[in-house]
């Protein structure tokens, strides 16, 4: 049996589920968060970026991933 190790990107379907926020306006908010990061449009936002920016805690936002 293989462990898997823990997610530590964030996706749009996982800002929508967190936020409740439209698939679009969850990219525009990960689009932001890259824009203001300096990081190339396609690289992958991490769970601690997402919570710095957002404000909402690191450990409500890894038990709302699935």
């Amino acid at each position: 049996m293989k462990i898997l190790p823990t997610r530590v990107v964030v996706y749009t379907k996982d800002v929508s589920n967190i936020t409740g926020l439209g698939p679009r306006a969850a990219r525009k908010l990960l689009s932001s968060i890259r824009k203001q990061l300096n990081k190339p449009k396609n690289s992958f936002i991490t769970i601690e970026e997402f919570s710095v920016f957002t404000g909402i805690k690191e450990d409500l936002v890894r038990s709302s991933l699935v």
